[in-house]
C-alpha cells in the first residue's frame, strides 16, 4: 500500500468544466496535502484509476465535475454505492472515465472489497457541445470553485486519515454551509 488515502482528479482537460478534477490536483501542487496522502491526476485514464483503487487504500476521494442539478460551482460530497465482485458480470468497458464503470471494473479485477469511495463533485457551468471534440478552459465559476475544493480537501483529509469511516465536513449530498466561506454559493 502506498498510502491510506488516495485523492484522484478525474476529467477531461479539453472539455470545458470537465477539467475541474485535474485543475484541483494542479492547485494542490501549490497547497499540498500531507505526505501520507497520494494525490494524482488520472484525467481520462479509467484503467489506471481502476488499478489504483486496488492498491489497498482505506479511502479514495475522487474529484470530478458532475451534473447534479445544483447552481454552477456548487460543491457536493457524494458516497456512491459500490459494486462488488459478485454483482459485476462480464468485465466492464475499460476505456474512458465514467466513474461508475471504473468502479465496476475495479470490483471485477480485485479480490478484496474496494476502498470507501467519496466523490467531491462540482456542478459545471460550461459543457462542450455534443458536436465539438474540444472546448478548452473552465468557466470563471468553476475556476473559483477550485480554490474552495482545495480548502475542502484540507478540511476533509485530516478527518479521513484519523478515521476512514468518518463523515468529513462536507456532508453528503449537499454542500456544507460550515465548509463554504461567506458569500459562496450554496444550494
Amino acid at each position: 500500500m502506498r498510502g491510506r488515502l488516495l485523492v484522484a482528479g478525474v476529467g477531461n482537460i479539453f472539455l470545458a468544466d470537465d477539467a475541474f478534477g485535474p485543475e484541483v490536483i494542479r492547485a494542490l501542487d501549490r497547497h499540498p496535502l500531507p505526505p501520507e496522502v497520494r494525490v494524482r491526476d488520472f484525467g481520462i485514464r479509467g484503467m489506471d484509476l481502476a488499478y489504483a483503487l486496488l492498491d489497498g487504500y482505506d479511502t479514495a476521494l475522487l474529484v470530478d465535475a458532475a451534473v447534479r442539478g445544483q447552481e454552477p460551482g456548487t460543491l457536493s460530497l457524494v458516497e456512491p454505492d459500490l459494486p462488488d465482485r459478485a454483482t459485476v458480470g462480464a468485465p466492464p468497458e475499460a476505456h474512458g472515465m465514467d466513474p461508475a464503470k471504473v468502479l465496476a471494473l475495479a470490483a471485477h479485477l480485485g479480490d478484496e472489497p474496494l476502498p470507501r469511495v467519496l466523490v467531491l463533485a462540482c456542478e459545471p457551468e460550461l459543457r462542450a457541445p455534443a458536436d465539438e471534440d474540444i472546448a478548452p478552459g473552465v468557466s470563471a465559476t468553476v475556476r473559483e470553485a477550485v480554490g474552495r475544493a482545495v480548502a475542502a480537501l484540507h478540511a476533509m483529509v485530516p478527518v479521513l486519515l484519523a478515521d476512514p469511516a468518518a463523515t468529513p465536513p462536507l456532508s453528503r449530498p449537499d454542500e456544507s454551509p460550515a465548509l463554504s466561506p461567506p458569500g459562496c454559493r450554496t444550494p
